[in-house]
């Protein structure tokens, strides 16, 4: 049995989806309108999300359901 690649991250997991983000936005600019870019644009919003779980997760105005 092959033993699991282990990486250490050195940045938090939203630094790097706003970084995704940024790069998806980015290339989506350079693109005329049509699919292709409409795609990229919704891969950016689907990471922004994701980016932002965990703040909302923490907050405080999140309750327990019990």
């Amino acid at each position: 049995m092959r033993e699991r690649r282990r990486v250490k991250q050195t940045r938090s997991l939203e630094e790097r989806m706003a970084e995704q983000v940024a790069k998806l936005k980015a290339q989506a600019s350079q693109l005329p309108a049509g699919a292709e870019r409409e795609a990229l644009l919704k891969r950016a919003r689907i990471a922004e999300t994701g980016a932002h779980l965990t703040d909302w997760l923490t907050s405080s105005e999140m309750r327990s359901p019990i």
